[in-house]
């Protein structure tokens, strides 16, 4: 009986061991997983600088956002590196300039991708999912891709454990164009599988939101990071009938009204499942407004497409309940290309350090150190595979312009800060100023290329020889 009861004794005294070390390691790694932020991006498809009613719309009622607002920090000096859609979603993916890539346009030319492209984000690349994957993240994007449709550019094999959505532009189906111009159907995909052709995209934004706050509560229990790439208000713009002729502003303000209202869903979801404190969600958009289809940028110069400040410096929108300052406003220069880093660090892993990354980790600066300024010396704006223009600190320089540029006189120098719609040129009372910018854009030739001239450390972007659509028929 002795022997039993000590054998007994010594199995119990085990279990409660291991059990205990066991409750340890557990707490330990919800310690650990409590410690890493989720994060949410919101990128919208066109959305105009003015657009919403914290940077100003008086056309577009956007509480939600506007709120995000003043619990959060609006950054005014945000900036994408191309005026159209793959070349600045491609530097969100991997923290580099789209000529660096070479997504700056497509394998004939273009500048952005079309269905069944031979060209891709190339799979050798490590994207911001991959990166927070290594770090314990679940990993979500819902709605457009817009990198590439053959199966090795898909999300899914670039480090999203889920896709649901519409792979490239939504005017890019077979009922969008005339003859002979004209695409296999538009798909809609669940991970890599196309559910549906030319799905309604009426209810589109409705089917996001819906799969998002799905994403949300499935992954509540662990880190994550949810991609929402809005499908609008790009052309040609749709809304529900909750929202459809409702706004003052046509079929683009009754998009953007949506947008809204989804925001607004995210954030309720949020603080439902207590995830806000811990959550740091970003909104903001690919690329300057497209002012013919309704969008606005004042007061910036141009919009879609140019290397105007409309065309690249966009609404951007920071919210972290306790870590980020709560209506704030930062004019600091910072760029899409900062998020992998920046969401690398507060992870608690390195970003890529094989290869060149040209986005800067902006923690303290969205924090609001009152000490943090941008880490950039310079910002390039390319049009296609030209290098029109550099910012560095205040100042902008024009160095060309492809597109109605022929009778301009070059450079052009302006300051941002008191000339923000780019109207005097001072090229000629500051000359050193000009000087050290035409310096930073022998730089910006040299390491990424400009026109014919390949930079040096310009990456391959990825290849299919043979590229088929997803919705061609087998």
């Amino acid at each position: 009986m002795l022997l039993n009861y000590r054998t007994d004794l010594y199995r119990n005294s085990f279990a409660s061991i291991t059990f205990a070390l066991l409750l340890t390691f557990c707490n330990q790694s919800a310690i650990r997983a409590a410690d890493k932020p989720n994060f949410i991006v919101i990128f919208c498809d066109d959305l105009g600088y003015s657009d919403i009613g914290c940077f100003g719309s008086k056309l577009h009622r956007t509480p939600n956002i506007d709120s995000m607002a003043s619990e959060g920090t609006k950054f005014t000096s945000f900036y994408v590196t191309s005026g159209v859609c793959s070349p600045s979603r491609s530097s969100l993916m991997t923290g580099c300039y789209p000529r660096r890539v070479n997504l700056h346009q497509d394998h004939t030319g273009q500048w952005v991708l079309f269905p069944r492209g031979k060209r891709g984000l190339n799979p050798e690349e490590t994207t911001i999912a991959e990166v927070l994957q290594q770090a314990g993240y679940a990993t979500g994007i819902v709605g457009k891709w817009h990198l590439g449709d053959q199966p090795t550019f898909l999300p899914t094999r670039q480090g999203f454990d889920y896709y649901f959505g519409i792979p490239y532009s939504n005017d890019m189906g077979h009922d969008s164009r005339p003859k002979p111009y004209r695409y296999p159907p538009l798909p809609l995909m669940r991970n890599e599988e196309v559910i549906e052709r030319e799905p309604d995209q009426r209810q589109i934004t409705q089917r996001y939101t819906q799969e998002a706050i799905q994403f949300i509560k499935d992954h509540q229990d662990q880190p994550f990071f949810l991609y929402l790439p809005h499908t609008m208000p790009h052309w040609p713009q749709y809304a529900s009938e909750q929202f459809e002729g409702k706004s003052k502003n046509g079929k683009w303000g009754d998009a953007v009204e949506e947008i809204d209202w989804s925001t607004g869903v995210i954030l309720q979801t949020l603080q439902n499942l207590h995830l806000d404190k811990n959550t740091l969600l970003i909104f903001t958009s690919d690329n300057g407004g497209a002012t013919r289809h309704g969008a606005h940028n004042e007061p910036l110069k141009g919009g879609k497409g140019s290397t105007f400040e409309g065309g690249q410096r966009v609404c951007n929108v920071m919210r972290w309940p306790g870590r980020i300052p709560a209506g704030k406003e930062c004019s600091e220069m910072v760029s899409s290309m900062d998020l992998l880093p920046t969401f690398a660090a507060l992870a608690g892993v390195t970003a890529p350090s094989n290869v060149v990354i040209d986005g800067k980790d902006i923690g303290s600066v969205i924090q609001g150190d009152p000490d943090a300024k941008s880490p950039h010396e310079a910002f390039y704006y390319y049009f296609r595979d030209t290098l029109e223009c550099v910012r560095s600190e205040q100042w902008k320089l024009r160095v060309a312009q492809v597109r109605g540029g022929d009778k301009m006189e070059f450079p052009q120098l302006y300051d941002l800060e008191t000339d923000i719609e780019e109207s005097i040129n001072l090229a000629d009372q500051h000359p050193e100023i000009v000087q050290k910018l035409l310096r930073l854009a022998t730089t910006a030739r040299q390491e990424l290329g400009d026109g014919e001239q390949r930079g040096s450390g310009q990456r391959s972007a990825g290849f299919v020889e043979k590229a088929r659509g997803l919705t061609d028929p087998n």
